[in-house]
């Protein structure tokens, strides 16, 4: 599986981690920044992730900031980016095998390096189930976003 990780300083030290780990699982990882403690802006991050992950560059992506919750609402303003926002285990594989997540947020000041490894290996492991169900939540979720952007009302 191809892995897109970007981290804004805040999370530049979790991400070191988290690359190396997702290697460890077989995992190829593209690394998109920040590249290293020096202060940016999460948005940056947020949309290089989105966009690599809107382009099938990766097939799962992974962002840190301080809390996850700037770099959660970043991600979620590309379409076809969703981004689930994760400090437990079961949020992050069910927020795949129910929801499709295709972005884990973490936030860097929030969890330690055992329990994102945790959750990382949760959200990666995880597949879609593509019950009926969910399915067609999904497609609600689609018309929304369709609703507000290009050629929407």
């Amino acid at each position: 599986m191809k892995v897109v990780i970007g981290a804004d300083h805040a999370g530049f030290d979790l991400k070191q981690n988290l690359i190396e780990y997702a290697g460890e699982l077989g995992c190829e990882v593209m690394d998109v920044g920040t590249y290293s403690r020096a202060p940016v802006d999460y948005p940056d991050f947020a949309e290089a992730v989105g966009r690599e992950i809107r382009e099938a560059t990766g097939e799962r992506g992974i962002l840190i900031c301080g809390s996850g919750v700037g770099a959660c609402v970043a991600a979620n303003k590309i379409p076809g980016i969703r981004a689930g926002l994760c400090h437990d285990t079961y949020s992050a594989h069910q927020g795949v095998e129910h929801d499709k997540m295709n972005v884990l947020v973490l936030g860097g000041r929030v969890i330690g390096e055992a329990l994102a490894r945790e959750l990382v290996h949760a959200y990666l492991t995880a597949q879609f189930s593509g019950e009926e169900r969910h399915c067609r939540r999904l497609e609600k979720v689609a018309a929304i976003e369709a609703k507000y952007t290009c050629g929407g009302a």
